[in-house]
């Protein structure tokens, strides 16, 4: 079955493009010009992932990316035109969970599509109930797909939630960042390992109290990354 998509781009040639090859995937396509019009039509019509091109006329994709962000947990994929420019970076940072260069060949548009669907749904029907950190005062309900610090529960992305899960259960051990990429944004993807050092910003900025010093989601140095038991 196909996904609600919605496609926020103001270049009508590229939105057509974009549109033809994701309803021939078997999805359903909503369209917007603008920041301006993409927030009433996802909120009328809620999708299942959002393509946002980062330059658009008005408030720009990055802003689109922050609203989006205070309303819904919906994986966003960014467009850029160039993969190595820091505009990935703060699109990331805004809330993006994965980004496509443009033009975005449609193989590779529908398996990062597919591979968001899938991280969002994903589930582990063998968890063995709630974690708990630190002093009992973080705990990762894996099965429930909930995080709470102390008596607060923390909103968490799908992408957020999928890191902090796979680093849970690996507990006390160093996860590389490709052994990340791999569990968190799937087997078939072609990204590069930046994905991974900003979520776990984001995340730290959720989960700890000084994320400048981590007490949870620790670095280490030249290896990755480690939750601590």
């Amino acid at each position: 079955m196909g996904a609600r998509i919605l496609i926020v781009e103001d270049d009508e040639r590229i939105r057509a493009a974009l549109r033809l090859a994701l309803e021939d995937e078997g999805n359903t396509v909503d369209e917007a010009a603008s920041a301006e019009e993409g927030l009433p039509t996802f909120s009328q019509h809620p999708s299942d992932v959002v393509l946002v091109d980062l330059m658009l006329p008005g408030a720009d994709g990055f802003e689109l990316c922050r609203q989006l962000r205070r309303r819904s947990d919906v994986p966003i994929l960014i467009l850029t035109a160039r993969s190595d420019s820091h505009d990935v970076v703060a699109g990331l940072e805004a809330g993006a969970d994965d980004y496509v260069v443009k033009p975005a060949e449609p193989k590779e548009l529908a398996a990062r599509i597919r591979a968001l669907q899938r991280r969002a749904a994903r589930g582990r029907s063998d968890a063995a109930g709630p974690l708990a950190f630190g002093d009992g005062d973080l705990v990762v309900d894996v099965e429930a797909g909930q995080v709470r610090r102390g008596d607060e529960a923390l909103a968490l992305t799908k992408t957020e939630f999928r890191l902090l899960c796979e680093l849970a259960e690996s507990s006390g051990r160093v996860l590389s960042r490709e052994a990340l990429l791999e569990r968190v944004w799937g087997y078939d993807y072609f990204g590069d390992s930046r994905l991974v050092d900003v979520h776990i910003r984001r995340l730290r900025g959720k989960v700890e109290d000084d994320p400048a010093n981590p007490r949870y989601v620790v670095t280490v140095r030249g290896l990755g990354y480690r939750l601590e038991p």
